[in-house]
């Protein structure tokens, strides 16, 4: 499957759903304060547009979880974000998981489909091994074969396209496998899938953030910003905000260590996440967004404030580029 056309939905904004938060999500009660029904400093009251879950939550057939799901899915739009397709690992895609994935966007129907620029399978020893974790590939020409040959083979069996999320990493490539090497940078290697696989991104903001944190790079918001501009508009198809964790140092002898920034998803969206967000938009206008939050996870109104914030700058956005446009023709 090759879709290169632009269907992304326009200006929506969602939270990742998880199982603490069933319950307050699903409540036939209206929710006041500062959640469903807040109301933003122009008087428009914010809503929450879609939410995402995990697929692998869902695979089960029957029962209770397929309950759910369907409650989930009659009250708010469906994203599903999976995480053990290992895309970019050099073994096949799984069978049974594939199948799995394809029958829950076949009954489901989301509004967004996607999963991560990672491997997570290897053959060792004649062993087939799984990393628990979502590991990095290299960016090079036979890394870039072998997931456009996995996302086009998902593509068509789920018949709709896939967004790739980029990945946060704390290893390269390099050390996992000796004598890897890039040929291309991240945004090289992005923009050459999805001309060739005919997939879109998952452009995760925290994670490019994260990297540069930890690579000690100086202004790294700058640097981002510098190499979003290499993205055409039209294969952002979602975009990702969260909060981070620093590792402090473990014991006094450890004082003087730089801290490592974790990407666990436990705590509001950073303010580099929102500046950088506020610049994202003006380069890939209208894209939907979700606010992820997966541990110490905090009382439902509290994320949907995050959202709330996420759609107070992208309204803003739109109406600066609304604003510009009504110049430019007067």
């Amino acid at each position: 499957m090759n879709n290169k056309s632009n269907t992304k939905p326009n200006s929506l904004i969602g939270v990742g759903l998880r199982h603490s938060h069933y319950a307050a999500a699903l409540s036939e009660q209206p929710l006041a304060d500062e959640a469903l029904n807040s109301i933003n400093e122009n008087g428009k009251k914010h809503n929450i547009d879609f939410v995402e879950v995990h697929a692998e939550n869902f695979f089960a057939a029957g029962g209770v979880t397929q309950s759910l799901l369907y409650d989930i899915a009659q009250a708010y739009s469906l994203s599903l974000h999976g995480t053990s397709l290992g895309l970019g690992s050099t073994l096949s895609v799984p069978v049974d998981i594939l199948q799995q994935f394809t029958k829950l966007v076949k009954r489901t129907q989301p509004l967004l489909v996607s999963e991560h620029l990672c491997f997570n399978r290897a053959q060792v020893n004649g062993d087939i091994l799984h990393s628990g974790d979502l590991l990095p590939i290299p960016y090079n020409t036979q890394s870039l074969r072998t997931i456009v040959t996995h996302i086009q083979q998902v593509q068509d069996s789920i018949q709709r396209p896939l967004l790739i999320e980029n990945l946060s990493a704390y290893i390269t490539p390099s050390e996992l496998v000796a004598h890897t090497k890039d040929d291309m940078t991240e945004f090289e290697f992005l923009v050459s899938m999805c001309e060739s696989a005919g997939c879109g991104i998952l452009l995760d903001l925290n994670n490019l953030i994260i990297n540069e944190l930890n690579r000690k790079t100086p202004n790294p918001l700058a640097i981002i910003q510098q190499r979003l501009q290499a993205l055409p508009a039209h294969m952002v198809g979602e975009i990702h905000l969260a909060g981070y964790t620093e590792q402090m140092p473990a014991s006094d002898e450890d004082i003087n260590q730089t801290n490592f920034i974790i990407d666990d998803h436990g705590a509001p969206v950073s303010k580099q996440c929102w500046q950088l967000y506020q610049y994202a938009l003006q380069q890939f206008p209208g894209t939907p967004t979700l606010i992820e939050w997966d541990t110490k996870i905090p009382a439902w109104p509290v994320l949907v404030n995050e959202a709330n914030k996420a759609r107070s700058i992208a309204e803003a956005v739109a109406a600066t580029a609304d604003d510009s446009s009504l110049a430019s023709h007067s």
